[in-house]
């Protein structure tokens, strides 16, 4: 296996880990209806490094980079109306 390969398999594993701890985490907030214990500055300054990591990879032509922090983003803009949705929720309750 050359180092090249090797180095973007390492990236893309990476990746996926991230991409589904964030995944993960919104799916639970999403299921509970709860937004105990995230700070409703999380998803805002997720979705501002986002934008931000995703700029920067497009510069650097970095594929790896790119869609991780494409999908991230996607995650946090998630994660942001579920956070939301269950603070809303609450507030009726």
């Amino acid at each position: 296996m050359g180092t090249e390969l090797f180095t973007s398999i390492i990236g893309w594993l990476a990746s996926a880990i991230l991409i589904v701890t964030l995944l993960w985490q919104v799916w639970t907030q999403a299921k509970t209806h709860s937004d105990k214990g995230v700070s409703r500055w999380l998803f805002a300054g997720q979705i501002s490094a986002s934008v931000l990591f995703l700029l920067y990879s497009l510069r650097v032509h970095n594929g790896v980079f790119v869609v991780s922090n494409a999908v991230i983003l996607l995650t946090a803009i998630a994660g942001q109306w579920v956070f939301h949705r269950n603070k809303a929720r609450q507030g009726r309750s």
